[in-house]
């Protein structure tokens, strides 16, 4: 059955050799519809980011890039605005028929950590064909925070599809109809559109904005981080909200959304010309994201990054959508459900490295 493999088949290819580690992977990797991957022992800071292109291997083409080697065993310092790359502990043979793409974490996103999968013959980031058979290696760039990195922390994940998988407008609407994705009526469009929300229910804090000047996050120390001393707090009180051009924020949709057990989703872009910004759209979400004993529906966190240009951004303006996929089979556990998770029922919430904040 064509869809998005869920954790069982993962462990099949697991067990078969198909995925392979330099240490053992562990259960904690395994995600309802994706995989972890591990940062390596070493990593390499470049001077400028690069794919190795068809028929070149990225060990051929580093000595054209690399400014030195670093040894992370001990825990290393990634700076603000610098590339680095870092080979990951797993490795593919992907079979016949079956092709993956890689994202980052929900948390890695809220962190503005850039982190992209590339590839021996890779002519884009984050993207596998079937029969793939080599290394893995993430390309790093902390955009607003230096971080501390350490080998085994997993910055990215990745998710394998057997044929196609993707649900086009007609199927969405008809799953909406029979399982709401969002409460209300839906914005289906290529997608689920979402939209910004600046008048929050209580209060008037919206989001957060990076401080341009920090110090350094590490990233195994869970609410550890004063959000004060990373973020200014943003509040509105007329629904609209000025992005200043290179600022990093965190803001939240306005809707609920829901992704049914048999389903998983991918968060896109919409338009590029609705306005000059981008929403950092690194995310997978799971099977079972938004629905629990916490109630139907969770918020999407948006990170978004303006550009050339100051951008009014209003309440309710759409800014991204969902892409749906069918999965091959629901999975043997659900998030948030069966999993611990520090984002079920979110609203708007900055990365699990920092302490909890009110408005």
């Amino acid at each position: 059955m064509s869809g998005v493999l869920p954790d069982s088949e993962l462990r099949q290819l697991i067990d078969a050799g198909a995925i392979s580690a330099a240490l053992p992977i562990t259960d904690a990797q395994i995600q309802p519809a994706s995989l972890d991957l591990r940062l390596g022992s070493q990593a390499w800071r470049l001077r400028a980011s690069f794919l190795p292109g068809k028929g070149h291997r990225i060990e051929d083409r580093l000595p054209d890039f690399e400014m030195h080697r670093m040894d992370l065993s001990t825990g290393a310092v990634l700076e603000k605005g610098c590339v680095y790359l870092v080979p990951l502990m797993e490795r593919l043979a992907l079979p016949a028929g079956i092709t993956a793409v890689a994202n980052a974490k929900s948390s890695t996103g809220r962190l503005d950590l850039l982190t992209r999968l590339i590839t021996d013959d890779g002519t884009e980031f984050d993207r596998l064909p079937d029969g793939y058979d080599g290394p893995l290696y993430a390309e790093i760039c902390p955009r607003s925070f230096s971080v501390l990195v350490r080998p085994g922390m997993r910055l990215n994940q990745l998710r394998l599809r057997r044929g196609q998988a993707m649900l086009d407008d007609a199927a969405l609407r008809a799953l909406h109809a029979e399982t709401p994705l969002v409460g209300g009526a839906a914005l289906i469009d290529q997608g689920l559109g979402f939209s910004v929300d600046l008048r929050p229910e209580s209060g008037d804090l919206v989001g957060y904005r990076a401080k341009p000047h920090s110090g350094v996050i590490d990233l195994d120390r869970i609410g550890a981080y004063d959000p004060r001393e990373f973020w200014d707090t943003l509040h509105s009180r007329d629904g609209r909200l000025i992005l200043d051009p290179g600022a990093f924020y965190i803001l939240v949709s306005r809707e609920s959304v829901a992704i049914p057990p048999d389903f998983a989703a991918e968060m896109a872009p919409y338009l590029a010309m609705v306005g000059e910004f981008r929403v950092h759209y690194a995310g997978f979400f799971d099977p079972g994201f938004g629905i629990g004993p916490v109630g139907s529906g969770a918020r999407g966190v948006l990170e978004v990054r303006c550009h050339e240009a100051p951008f009014a951004l209003e309440h309710g303006q759409v800014v991204g959508r969902l892409v749906y996929e069918r999965m091959c089979a629901r999975p043997d556990r659900l998030y948030g459900q069966d999993i611990a998770s520090n984002y079920q029922g979110q609203g708007l919430k900055l990365a699990k490295q920092f302490s909890a904040v009110s408005g």
